[in-house]
Parts: structure tokens; sequence; C-alpha cells
């Protein structure tokens, strides 16, 4: 059975899921034996162990440098090693290896990429570990984000991507009635796929796999070859993905060279690989700093970029004021604040909003959001199944330092991790500011950093709120209301500030949650991101079309 038939009947649903935009999944979220085979959580398990202070080695690759200086959040040096190829062979390899590969018809690539998928998914224990100990995120959502959520956002690319491209047909004829007495005009027409060229992936340290997969097999699907660049302390996840990909490649006897992954401890060839000419293609999750360096330096690419904004929530007159603080704890808690959609900012009016018919100040408020914070995390053995552990030590020392930001309201403490003594974990510190210290609120903090930003007024929130989107861009911003109308001002700002807006949120889902076939991860229209994961334009300028034309 060829593989476009073999996985045919997901990809059929997931094309119509990108138009239905609901809940729909092909990969189970939920560590389950039953689904993943008995035994596989403990091979997983042992072969991450056996991996530490070892050299990876990639099949096909003939390799005597190895470099890698991994450290788990949870404490301990992960000692890997992994193959480290010069920049311009990578290259070369690159190249020879699309040139292959552009060459298969669509339902090809499409049935191999839809096979990685399938294998990358069938090894999501092993890919929990990785993600796990590199990212510093708590098992279960290194599981989920690392595993079947992050397959869910790459088949949701590659989605579009068949879409696109089965909408242009390989031949067509061209006839033109010249009138009742003349012979048409007939020409024949060939529709030729061009990717761009190489596809430079550059992942973040955070969400390796999630934040990438929509990349790679938009990429893939569209003809262009892969190779990435992982952050330092996050290879390993990506390093799985990359020998997932290429075993794949080899069984179907596709250069395995297509997929790639440049490690190197020289920043200048990085820089140079990103002005490559044959670079055609990057997509970049991490600083802004780094973003705005690619979007000015690589003008030979189409550059997708994902970069901090300040995520902002506004708390207005509003009655569920328990379930309003519960999600918001969740919120700030989930993996320390150490997600893109993470909100940072939390704007409430100084004398305090009404919540069934009476005043609520100000510190009121203040102080449910932080009890429910440390309620939350009052059990350390729960605790760190929802903070996960610091992935940065400049995070650290922010959290140290957020007296200088402002009043304390709620400080940050250290946890201790039942397995892991060394971890590095901290609880979320809640920082009093005044909407007048702009400079204090118009960045963003990185991690368990939150600020409650009193403002002058319920209309002063919405001005100080869109003035922040719009100097610094946001992800994902929030509001809690009982007043119709000053949702619909809210909403009205949102949408001219192309910013995903959750409202009244009291259950399950956070205004962190971001999935795909649903959601459209950013909006790709503000200073936050100039893409969005995924939509059409996320594909449309990874390939162009040749018309080859000759007269009947």
């Amino acid at each position: 059975m060829c593989l476009f038939t073999k996985h045919n009947e997901i990809l059929t649903r997931a094309l119509e899921e990108i138009k239905n935009r609901g809940f729909w999944t092909p990969y189970f979220e939920i560590p389950s034996s039953k689904v993943y085979g008995e035994g596989k959580k403990e091979e997983a398990i042992n072969s991450f162990k056996s991996q530490l202070n070892n050299r990876y080695e990639i099949k096909g690759l003939d390799i005597d440098k190895y470099l890698g200086a991994e450290k788990s959040p949870y404490g301990f040096d992960l000692g890997i090693t992994y193959p480290s190829i010069d920049a311009d062979i990578l290259v070369e390899n690159s190249k020879e290896a699309m040139n292959q590969w552009k060459k298969l018809s669509l339902d090809e690539r499409t049935g191999i990429c839809l096979e990685i998928l399938d294998r990358i998914n069938k090894r999501s224990f092993e890919m929990a570990n990785a993600v796990m100990h590199t990212t510093g995120q708590p098992y279960m959502m290194a599981f989920q984000a690392g595993g079947p959520h992050a397959q869910d956002r790459g088949l949701e690319a590659l989605a579009y991507a068949y879409k696109q491209l089965s909408a242009i047909p390989s031949e067509s004829i061209f006839e033109k009635p010249t009138g009742k007495d003349n012979p048409p005009i007939v020409v024949n027409k060939k529709l030729k796929l061009a990717p761009r060229g190489i596809s430079l992936i550059i992942t973040c340290s955070t969400f390796p796999t999630w934040n990438s997969y929509s990349a790679l097999f938009a990429s893939l699907v569209t003809g262009n070859s892969i190779i990435y660049k992982p952050h330092r302390n996050g290879i390993l996840p990506i390093a799985l993905t990359v020998d997932i990909a290429r075993e794949v490649l080899e069984e179907n006897g596709i250069n395995p060279n297509l997929v790639s992954m440049i490690i190197s401890d020289d920043r200048t060839q990085t820089q140079n690989l990103v002005k490559n000419k044959n670079v055609k293609i990057i997509d970049f999750t991490g600083s802004t700093s780094f973003g705005d360096w690619l979007e000015d330096n690589a003008p030979q690419a189409n550059v997708y970029t994902e970069k901090a904004g300040v995520n902002c929530l506004i708390v207005d007159n509003y009655d569920n004021l328990k379930g309003m603080s519960r999600n918001i704890s969740m919120a700030l808690s989930l993996y320390s604040s150490q997600m893109c959609t993470a909100p940072q900012n939390i704007f409430i009016p100084k004398d305090g909003i009404i919540s069934n018919g009476e005043r609520v100040s100000f510190d009121e408020v203040a102080s449910m959001i932080a009890n429910s914070v440390e309620k939350l995390l009052s059990v350390d053995e729960r605790a760190v199944e929802i903070l996960g552990a610091i992935q940065n030590s400049d995070i650290c020392k922010r959290v140290e330092k957020a007296a200088d930001i402002g009043e304390i309201i709620l400080k940050s403490k250290n946890i201790k991790h039942p397995m892991f003594e060394n971890a590095t974990i901290k609880t979320p510190v809640i920082v009093k500011v005044s909407a007048k210290d702009k400079e204090k609120y118009h960045n963003e903090h990185f991690g368990p950093i939150i600020l409650l930003i009193e403002t002058e007024s319920r209309e002063d929130s919405l001005k100080v709120w869109q003035e922040t989107v719009e100097l610094h861009g946001a992800i994902t911003a929030g509001v809690y209301t009982s007043d119709e109308e000053y949702l619909e001002k809210v909403e009205d700002i949102a949408i001219e500030e192309k910013v995903n807006l959750s409202v009244n949120l009291t259950g399950h889902v956070l205004m962190n949650h971001s999935a795909a076939f649903t959601d459209f991860h950013a909006t790709g229209d503000n200073k936050a991101a100039n893409c969005a994961l995924s939509n059409d334009n996320f594909v449309s300028g990874r390939y162009s079309v040749v018309t080859i034309k000759r007269d009947a």
C-alpha cells in the first residue's frame, strides 16, 4: 500500500477540519499504554537514560565532530553530543536532496510526510522525555505539547499546503474562440511547482516541536528541503524529529539529507547560514532582537517570525470572581508562565470593580488572585506538575529582582521536586504597578513575573491595554466583564490591534491555550508575530508555480 493511500483517511478529515475550525485530533493526547503500546513509557525512559553522556548518532552521517552541552532544568547535565556538520556542506547536501524531492508528485510527498508524522506520534513517549529535560515542561505538558499537540500543528499545516497545491492542475488546455469561421487558439500548458529553496527552521528553548512542526511540514509538502537550527539547550527533541524523518525518507528511496540540522558553537556560522543565497525560507521563534535581525538581514528569504509580545488581561465589573481567580491562577502558573500565550499584565481600576452589585477594591481583587495562586500551588507534589522547571537562569535573576518593578503582592518561593532535587522551580511573583509607570510594564518579563497594574478607570484600562499591544504586540489577550457594551469595546480593540481574545474564561480552557484546527496561533499582524499557525498565508510564500506553454 502506498503511503498516501495508507494515510488518506486522516488527510481527508484534516482537510475538512481546517474548514470547520472545531475540535479534532487523530493523535491521542493522553500518555496511555493502551494507545501507544504496553511498556512504551518504560522503554522511553530507558532510551533517554541510555542517551545521557553519549553521542547521538544519526544514520547516514559520517561525522568526526560532535557538539552539545544541554542541561536539564531538572538539575543535571544531559551530556549528549550531536553530529556537527559544516554549514556549506549542509547547504550542498540539502540542495541535492531537494532536487529529487521536488520531482515527486504532491501525493507522494504528502504520503511520506504523513508517515513521518505517524512515526513521530508512535514515539511520543520518547519525545516527552526529550522535551521535558530540555525545556523544563512538566511531564504531562511535555508529552502533550511536545508530542500529539505538536503533531496536530504539523498536520494542520500539511493540510493547508495540500489544499493549495491540489487546487492547481498539472496540465491545462487554453482554448480561445476566434470566431465561427476561424479555428480556436489552442495552447497546451504545464504548471510546475517551484519550491522556494532551503527552509531554515530556528527553534526556541521552550516549545521546540510545537512551534516548529507547522514550518517543517508546510515546507516539505511544498517541495522544500529542511535545515533545523535548534536552540543550544533544546537539541534532543529536534534530533529525534530529524532522525525519524530521515529514516522514513531513506525507506522510501529519498535522499535523507532532505531533513538535517546544524549544531554549531560558532555564532558567525549561523549568521552566515541565515544570509546564504540558497536559504529561501526562515522560520523563527524567539527573542525580538534576533527576530528583528533576521527580518533585516535575510532579504533573500521569506522570514516567518514569532517574537516577544506583552499579553494583557483586563479585569472589569464581573460577578464570578471565584471562577475568574481560579482560572487566572492556572494561566499564571502553568509552566511557570514560560509560554508565549501566558498573561503578564493584568489591568484593574484603582477604585476597584463591581461584582454582584457590590464594590470590590483593587486590593481585594489582587488578594483573590494571589490567594488562588497560593492555594493552587500549596502542595509541592501537585505544584511541580503545574509549574515545571525554570529553563533559563536569567529568569531566576529577574524573579529575584521583581521588587525593583513595584510593590510585591505575592512573593515567589522555591519548591523542591520529589524526584529531581536539583530542579529549579519557582512559584510566580505578583507585583503591583501603577499604569503611569509604563516603562515597567511596556516590555516582556518572560517567566513567572505577573504585574497587577492599577489603572485610573475602566476606560483607562482599555486605553493602556491598546497602547501596550500597539507598541509591543501580543499573542493573546483576555477580559473579564459582565458589561456587554464594555465587551464590545474590548472586542473592537482586539480586532483593531489584531490580537486573539479570551472572554470570561472560568472553566478548563485558559487564555494560554492554542489548539490546532481551531485556533490560529497569533494573527500575524502585530509586532509579536508576522505569521499565524496555520493559515493559507503561512503556506503560500513557500512555493511558486511556473507555467510552461506551447502551441497545441
